[in-house]
C-alpha cells in the first residue's frame, strides 16, 4: 500500500475527521497536523472538540457535527463552505459498538452474546446503524460538493476487520465468535458503502477507501486492544496522503489488503 503523495505539497490541504476529538481520530488529526494539514475535527461536543484542537500543533479547528444528525451536518457544511471553501480529504470515523458505549468491564465476549442476531434489540441495531452507516452516507453527501473542489479529493472510511464477510464464514476466522448484527455488520455495510462510493465517484477521480486500523486501546473498545491509539492512526494517515498512483475501492490494514 503506498503513502506516495506523487510529489504534491500537502501544505494546505484541508482535512475533516469526524469524531476528531478523541481516540484514533484524534490521533490521525495530530499526524495530518504535523503533515501541514489544516484539520477540522468533527465533534458532537464543541467545547471538548475546542479543548482538543487547542492540543494539536498545528492549524486545527473545532467543528460542531453530530453524524446522526441532518441539520447538523448541513450546518457543518455550510461552515466549511464559508470559511474553507473546500475539502480536500474526508475521514469518516465516527462510530460505536453500542448505545452509550461498552459498560466499565465488559469483554468481548459478553457483548457479542449480547449481540446474537437472535436476542439483539432491533433499537440498538438502528442505533449503531444510524451512526455506523447512515451516519457516514448522511456526511459523505453533504460534503461532496466541497470534496469536488479540491484538485484530487479523498475519503477513507474507517473499516475494521471484524466487518470482513470472508474471515467470519472461515470457521477458524479471528472474529468469527463476535461477529453480530451490531457494530461487525455495521462495519460489513461500511465496506458495501466504500465500493459504492469508489464506483460512482471514479470517474471525477475522487479516491474511496476503507482503513482498518487494528484493535485499539480507547473507548470504543472499553480500552482493550493490542495498541495505542497513536499506533492505529499510522494506516489512516497513510490512506488520507495517497497520491494519484494510491488505490480506490479498497480495504486494507497497516500491513496489506484484507479480505471483503
Amino acid at each position: 500500500m503506498t503513502s506516495n503523495s506523487g510529489g504534491r505539497a500537502r501544505a494546505g490541504e484541508i482535512v475533516l475527521i469526524t469524531g476528531g476529538s478523541e481516540g484514533i481520530g484524534y490521533q490521525v488529526a495530530r499526524k495530518l497536523a504535523a503533515e501541514g494539514l489544516t484539520v477540522l475535527l468533527g465533534v458532537r461536543d464543541l467545547v471538548q472538540g475546542r479543548d482538543a484542537a487547542s492540543k494539536i500543533d498545528g492549524i486545527a479547528h473545532a467543528i460542531p457535527l453530530d453524524v446522526t444528525d441532518a441539520d447538523k451536518i448541513a450546518a457543518a457544511a455550510e461552515l466549511i463552505r464559508r470559511d474553507f471553501g473546500r475539502i480536500d480529504i474526508l475521514i469518516n470515523n465516527a462510530a460505536i459498538v453500542q448505545t452509550g458505549g461498552l459498560e466499565a468491564g465488559t469483554s468481548f465476549d459478553e457483548y457479542s452474546r449480547r449481540s446474537y442476531p437472535s436476542r439483539v434489540s432491533l433499537d440498538e441495531v438502528r442505533a449503531v446503524w444510524e451512526t455506523n452507516v447512515f451516519g457516514v452516507l448522511a456526511v459523505t453527501q453533504a460534503m461532496l460538493p466541497l470534496l469536488r473542489q479540491a484538485p484530487q479529493a479523498r475519503i477513507v472510511n474507517i473499516s475494521s476487520g471484524v466487518g470482513s464477510l470472508t474471515l467470519n464464514a472461515d470457521p477458524a476466522g479471528p472474529y468469527r465468535s463476535i461477529y453480530g448484527p451490531l457494530y461487525g455488520a455495521s462495519k460489513t455495510a461500511l465496506n458495501a458503502l466504500t465500493v459504492a462510493l469508489a464506483i460512482e465517484l471514479e470517474a471525477e477521480g475522487i479516491k474511496v477507501n476503507a482503513a482498518c486500523p487494528g484493535f485499539t486501546r480507547t473507548a470504543l473498545t472499553n480500552y482493550t486492544g493490542t495498541q495505542t491509539a497513536e499506533e492505529a492512526a499510522r494506516h489512516p494517515v497513510r490512506m488520507a496522503l495517497i497520491g494519484a498512483d494510491g488505490p480506490t475501492g479498497s480495504f486494507s490494514d497497516f500491513d496489506g489488503a484484507l479480505p471483503w
